[in-house]
Order: C-alpha cells, then sequence, then structure tokens
C-alpha cells in the first residue's frame, strides 16, 4: 500500500513538472508559457558561429544578445495551452514555435514588454534557430 502511494505521488508530480507553464501578459493579451517542449532547447544559440548569442537555461532564465548590444538577462519560454502542452506548427521535415522573452533589467519602456521570436526545429539537419538566424545543433 505505501509503494502505491509513493508511485502515484510521483507520477503526480511527473505530470504537474511536465505540465508546467507560467501566464503572463503581453501587449496582445494573456499567453501561457513552458521551458519544456520535449527537444533539447537548452543551451547557446549562435548567430554564425560567434555573437550575438541567446542563452536558454533550463529554469526560464537566460541572456538575449541583440546585433552590436550586450547581453541582457531575460526571462523566456515557448508558447503553451493553459495545460501546459507546446502550441506549434508542423512542417514536412521541421516544426515551429513561438518563443517569448522579457528582460529581467529593463532599461527602457520598451524593453519591460515581453517580446514573440520564432523558434524552429529542423529535424533533418538536427538543428534549432532562434529568430532564423541564431543556431544550434541537438542529437536525439
Amino acid at each position: 500500500m505505501k509503494s502505491k502511494k509513493l508511485l502515484l505521488v510521483a507520477l503526480l508530480l511527473f505530470v504537474f513538472d511536465t505540465l508546467a507553464q507560467t501566464k503572463i501578459e503581453a501587449k496582445d493579451g494573456i499567453h501561457y508559457l513552458t521551458t519544456n517542449i520535449d527537444y533539447p532547447i537548452t543551451g547557446t544559440y549562435f548567430f554564425k558561429g560567434a555573437e550575438p548569442t541567446v542563452e536558454l537555461n533550463g529554469n526560464g532564465s537566460g541572456f538575449y544578445q541583440l546585433h552590436e548590444q550586450p547581453k541582457k538577462a531575460v526571462t523566456w519560454g515557448i508558447e503553451c495551452d493553459e495545460t501546459g502542452v507546446p502550441i506549434f506548427e508542423k512542417g514536412f521535415d521541421n516544426a515551429s514555435y513561438t518563443l517569448w522573452y522579457q528582460y529581467t533589467s529593463p532599461e527602457t519602456e520598451e524593453e519591460k514588454h515581453w517580446k514573440a521570436v520564432p523558434f524552429t526545429i529542423h529535424f533533418t539537419s538536427l538543428k534549432m534557430f532562434i529568430q532564423g538566424e541564431r543556431s544550434k545543433d541537438y542529437t536525439e
């Protein structure tokens, strides 16, 4: 009986962790974000092998660097529904998601707002792209 309770607790923790989401309010309304889409999306994304970069950490923190700008700390997530299921469009050999980020120490009024950028996974080349220009390789 005790082992069944432990198994049930472990299963519930797994389900809630898998379906975890964060609610944000952007200029266009309410969105939900997750950092788990069942692909290894964390890591550093490079522009042609160098800076500017984007760094995504598993806890939803990271850094976003614009061209000719310093890296700035951000909070990020991939758009999902209210239950935490990622929202994406499946193509022939890719999947398209929306990556949202917000600067953690905004310096201007515009930096206070959440920003949405394209995030794509290309299954044939085993590459992931942010804004179509920052990429990282991954393995299945």
